[in-house]
């Protein structure tokens, strides 16, 4: 019944990931049978239930790390994807890697030197396909490198919602990257490239 919206992929490093029926029903998210939206439409971000879940692995043992979303513009139609728009804004400063030292560490200047660069971006170029099956690429900024990517995410009414009710969605992004990418190489004894992500943005339709 769950359905993906967007396949993530990318040939710089980025790869899809499959998550269960029951982690959507753990994130209480619930998908929407037929888009009805017949042009762009404009969402809010709910800020405080919006974060970042990312995975990296120490010592190839995988520590679960959170980061907020800050902003996500976002203008969404539903029955021609190619017409949406995401921009969405993530705060590494304010991160957090499972534990103090890896927490100092992930911000210091060798891995995402927030002092210099405090924020992550995600503008989309283009989208492609439909509600079901789409692609998004655009370019991913980290440290001030930019990388094009494509994206896949998936959208969903939220849980407790009316069928048909599309004023309060989520949008969930998941994949992959290589940090070394984007310069945020330090600790590579310690800390090995691959970096899993999991992006839930909390949208309200915009009055």
């Amino acid at each position: 019944m769950l359905r993906a919206i967007f396949n993530f992929e990318t040939g710089s490093g980025f790869r899809a990931s499959c998550l269960g029926v029951l982690a959507w029903v753990a994130f209480g998210l619930v998908w929407f049978a037929h888009p009805v939206a017949a042009a762009p439409v404009t969402y809010e971000l709910d800020q405080a239930e919006s974060v970042v879940g990312f995975t990296y692995y120490f010592n190839e043992n995988g520590t679960v790390g959170k980061m907020p979303v800050e902003t996500a513009e976002l203008s969404l139609d539903l029955k021609d994807v190619s017409r949406s728009t995401i921009d969405v804004t993530l705060r590494p400063d304010r991160a957090r890697a499972g534990f103090l030292f890896a927490t100092e560490a992930l911000k210091g200047a060798q891995v995402l030197d927030v002092r210099a660069h405090p924020t992550i971006r995600f503008v989309a170029r283009e989208i492609t396909g439909t509600v079901h099956s789409a692609r998004v690429v655009g370019d991913l900024t980290v440290r001030g490198v930019s990388r094009p990517v494509a994206l896949a995410a998936q959208l969903f009414r939220q849980r407790g919602t009316d069928a048909g009710e599309l004023d309060q969605l989520s949008i969930l992004l998941t994949g992959s990257l290589d940090r070394h990418d984007f310069g945020a190489s330090g600790y590579a004894d310690l800390v090995g490239p691959t970096i899993d992500l999991r992006i839930l943005a909390r949208i309200n339709r915009s009055e």
